[in-house]
């Protein structure tokens, strides 16, 4: 324990010194190459009148190149202060676009597990509907989620819900593999003690295979997760309205690039959150042999 201990802080410093080595590199990057330069001053009285017509503020000092770190914070902490307002379609908070993608995602995610884990579990127990089943998972399991856009918003004519869709077709295919293959790894001798005892099917199932079979299947889930919340952001910025892939390209279509930088990072937590709750399931149901 308390080598493991050592470790995690060990571990913990070097992450805080390459952290704060990327930060250094970052500040020195910018602070020489996004030096405030002011508009006015480099343009004429036609240049600054077309300006204002494309909505550009001409009299504001913009930076060039990367965004500082100052600029970073002050954006963040103006997301982070406010993150449940609701200025209309184009302008909600922070919070508020996580919550439309966490959403989407569990729906579709939920309908996957209500179809991947019992369907696995029949082709996990039958080395027939294994073989049977294998060439439709081959052919199915490497299309593209995206690739099912086009086709789900011709039938479904509903962006939200085919956004629902994609996730469920994503999430389903490592969640059945990983479920078939962990009911079909369950140790012969289980089996035979449970055949010895005449155990009926429904509690060989639910006493024997599920546990033998659930860190496999939690394992499953926790790439499953991970490939929707990849998928989310994407498919958003196809059928846009709400969401942090929307959001993420509405603030590219404003050049607003310290927008895009922090909805990438808050992007990146959630999915780091996410992985460490399926992480911590996972422990849950592993046991030692």
């Amino acid at each position: 324990m308390a080598i493991k201990a050592s470790l995690n802080l060990r571990a913990g410093v070097v992450s805080a010194c390459i952290f704060l080595s990327i930060l250094g590199l970052w500040h020195l990057a910018t602070t020489t190459a996004s030096a405030p330069v002011a508009a006015t001053s480099t343009l004429t009285a036609e240049q600054q009148e077309y300006a204002k017509m494309m909505g550009k503020d001409t009299a504001s000092a913009k930076s060039v190149g990367f965004p500082t770190l100052g600029q970073m914070g002050e954006t963040a902490w103006g997301h982070l202060s406010n993150p449940f307002y609701d200025n209309g379609p184009n302008d909600k908070g922070i919070a508020i676009q996580i919550g439309h993608s966490l959403l989407r995602v569990g729906l579709g995610f939920g309908l996957a597990c209500l179809v991947a884990i019992p369907l696995g579990f029949v082709i996990g127990m039958s080395p027939l509907l294994r073989k049977a089943f294998d060439p439709f998972i081959q052919v199915l399991k490497p299309i593209s989620p995206l690739a099912w856009m086009p086709l789900a918003l011709y039938t479904i004519k509903d962006s939200t819900t085919s956004g629902i869709f994609v996730i469920f077709i994503c999430s389903l295919w490592p969640m059945l593999t990983n479920t078939a293959f962990g009911v079909a790894s369950v140790k012969r001798e289980w089996l035979n003690v449970a055949l010895t005892l005449e155990v009926n099917p429904l509690r060989k199932a639910f006493l024997v295979i599920l546990p033998a079979a659930a860190p496999t299947i939690l394992t499953g889930m926790r790439i499953s997760m991970g490939i929707a919340w990849l998928v989310i952001v994407a498919a958003e910025m196809l059928v846009g309205g709400t969401g942090i892939g929307y959001f993420v390209w509405n603030e590219w279509n404003n050049l607003s690039l310290t927008n895009v930088i922090f909805a990438i990072l808050v992007i990146g937590v959630v999915g780091m959150l996410l992985d460490m709750a399926f992480g911590q399931l996972q422990k849950a149901v592993t046991y030692v042999e």
